[in-house]
């Protein structure tokens, strides 16, 4: 098992855009066994290399029994359905806030060894590949919410142990209303 600590919020590493991996070797292979272990062993849906102080874009992803990893992910989405509901991250240890998602997506990108995959996601597994792209990007689930939740968000982030006040915190600049990513 290669189990890595995982980067809280406030760390600037997970504001900040990963780079697209273009060297599929074995320096990648043990990120991606990295991500699975740590994943696994803190019971997670998912985790993006940028959790691990990484700026590679991959993640891995353990949903409804499907697990595995995606390389340099783009993200399609067939319709507008959306879906509201609970949100977590294990940067955000133990905080869960209602985020609004789209309901289906496709995500096409690469493997370990630069095979190309497709997966296609709805309902939690959409939820997934939409928070580990935005891990990515250096965007936070908190900051897709609006601003009475967000606001309530953050009243319960800085009331956690593991809160650092030291730790300037910035919500991004980017704009994440109505942006889905599709490179």
């Amino acid at each position: 098992m290669s189990i890595q600590p995982i980067r809280i919020f406030g760390d600037p590493v997970l504001r900040t855009a990963a780079e697209e991996v273009d060297t599929f070797d074995k320096e990648l292979r043990n990120l991606v066994k990295d991500l699975l272990d740590t994943m696994r062993d803190e019971g997670g849906a998912g985790l993006a290399a940028p959790q691990l102080g990484v700026g590679k874009r991959v993640f891995s992803f353990d949903v409804d029994d499907v697990i595995g990893h995606i390389v340099n992910p783009v993200l399609e989405f067939p319709d507008e359905e959306e879906q509201d509901g609970p949100e977590g991250c294990l940067s955000l240890p133990g905080l869960y806030f209602d985020t609004i998602r789209r309901q289906n997506v496709v995500a096409k990108g690469f493997n370990e060894y630069g095979d190309p995959l497709q997966i296609v996601g709805t309902g939690l597994m959409a939820r997934c590949l939409q928070h580990e792209t935005d891990h990515l990007d250096g965007i936070i689930f908190i900051d897709r919410l609006d601003s009475e939740r967000r606001k309530a968000a953050m009243t319960e982030i800085q009331a956690q142990d593991w809160y650092n006040e030291d730790v300037k915190v910035k919500v991004t600049p980017h704009d994440t209303k109505g942006v889905f990513f599709k490179r």
